[in-house]
């Protein structure tokens, strides 16, 4: 028997590990986190493109021409949201080391929290989209109000549906789904949730104070 048939059952023994399991091996990273880091990448686009809209369009109405922000909007009680949502994040990362560290009732505190967070965030912005409405600030009214709705609409439709996921979670960790060896749902949503936080940071600063 020659020297490379003498290795080739051990490379053909190798070859389906390397298959199934080679990004996990070679970089540390699974096929799910990097779908979801993929997904991200395209809603930064999307973003991108609203945030750099309005900054044009702002722009070009010229800056003295532009209603000002702090005396249309109700600042703040966004503040006071934005801080419910920043805090959600916290809560979220906080269940998360509760579940890797077989920590139920930790996980589920986490998850629960969250899931009351953002669904009061969406609250909240469904209370100023009503008094906004009813003191003249409609989509149809001026471009600034296009510009709103349409950055912080798209923005709530995200923690909405950021919100039904958690709430999913929360549901699954009351009924013990996940552990220390099972906990990739719980990590790629929060990966989702802290970019959806990042980016109401951003749209807080462009929109509410310049």
């Amino acid at each position: 028997m020659s020297h490379a048939a003498a290795i080739s059952p051990a490379r053909k023994s190798k070859e389906p590990v390397l298959m199934a399991h080679g990004s996990v091996l070679v970089t540390g990273i699974t096929n799910g986190k990097i779908a979801t880091w993929l997904f991200l990448g395209s809603e930064v686009m999307f973003f991108t493109g609203l945030i750099g809209a309005y900054i044009v369009l702002r722009g070009g109405q010229g800056w003295t021409n532009w209603p000002d922000p702090t005396k249309a909007l109700n600042v703040p009680l966004t503040a006071f949201n934005t801080f419910l949502l920043i805090c959600s994040s916290v809560t979220l990362v906080y269940g998360l080391q509760g579940i890797q560290a077989d920590n139920k009732r930790q996980g589920n505190i986490g998850l629960w929290l969250t899931t009351l967070f953002g669904a009061v965030f969406v609250g909240v912005q469904g209370y100023e989209y009503y008094e906004l409405y009813h003191h003249g600030v409609r989509p149809d009214a001026n471009l600034f109000g296009s510009c709103f709705y349409a950055m912080t609409g798209f923005h709530g439709l995200h923690v909405f549906l950021g919100v039904v996921a958690l709430l999913v979670l929360s549901i699954m960790g009351l009924c013990g789904k996940f552990n220390s060896k099972n906990y990739a749902a719980v990590e790629l949503t929060g990966l989702y949730w802290h970019f959806v936080d990042l980016v109401w940071i951003i749209l807080f600063a462009i929109v509410y104070l310049m």
